[in-house]
């Protein structure tokens, strides 16, 4: 069962403590700035998560100005569409609720999940980057710890995408073996505890690296993880070598 860190009490509880009853997901999004990004990837995550659960999820988007601008550059990272909030009685019932907002904000009810900044170098660090190298970016970090982002850590970012989706594609060619029961067991401890992205991120790097894993089988195990990683990790493959 996956687990968050209540910012309101510092302390682990059940993200759907009614399980597959409906969870209103809202990502508070005060402003459209890479923090904002974060925040409304953090609850994209999050959604994603509860998911692969057997939870349905209804996910808001509140507080935030410039809301076309901001679901532009959210889809363009692989953000799937949030509804406008907050919900009423139009939108289903929903038997709790996280909020995921940015670190310091309050909401008077349900557990919170909190993100810390995140800050390009500089007012043009992030032009011309590729989207998906930002989301990386942020997923290598928990999303409790500040992230500045400058254009070596988007690049080193972007060249582990590259070498990802290439040997992917190249695993695809191989027989399909299915995901380790070790390997799946360790992927869905590292989301459950509280959505730890770098971990889940280790164990991927463990498979990519372990000579015992069958190339069928890392092919299986990354496609498993991107549906919650949501890097679309698989995009090349069925391209020419």
């Amino acid at each position: 069962m996956l687990r968050i860190l209540d910012a309101r009490t510092g302390e682990p509880v059940p993200a759907a403590p009614v399980r597959r009853g409906f969870t209103r997901v809202e990502a508070h999004v005060p402003g459209r700035d890479t923090t904002g990004l974060r925040v409304l990837l953090v609850a994209d995550v999050l959604v994603r998560a509860l998911e692969l659960d057997g939870t349905p999820v209804w996910a808001l988007l509140t507080g935030a100005g410039e809301r076309d601008g901001l679901r532009v550059e959210a889809a363009a990272l692989g953000i799937r569409p949030f509804e406008d909030g907050p919900g009423g009685p139009g939108g289903p019932a929903a038997s709790q609720a996280l909020h995921v907002v940015p670190e310091g904000a309050v909401v008077s009810e349900g557990a919170t999940v909190a993100v810390a900044p995140a800050d390009p170098a500089g007012p043009d660090t992030l032009a011309g980057a590729d989207p998906y190298a930002l989301r990386l970016a942020l997923l290598e970090r928990h999303r409790s710890t500040p992230v500045h982002l400058d254009a070596g850590v988007l690049d080193d970012a972007g060249a582990t995408l590259v070498r990802l989706r290439r040997a992917v594609a190249a695993w695809a060619r191989q027989p399909s073996r299915p995901v380790p029961g070790e390997v799946r067991d360790r992927l869905r401890a590292a989301w459950e505890d509280d959505l730890d992205t770098p971990a889940l991120l280790r164990v991927l790097h463990g498979t990519e690296t372990d000579p015992g894993i069958p190339d069928g089988a890392r092919f299986e195990t990354f496609a498993h993880a991107d549906r919650l990683l949501g890097l679309d990790l698989t995009r090349e493959v069925g391209s020419a070598a």
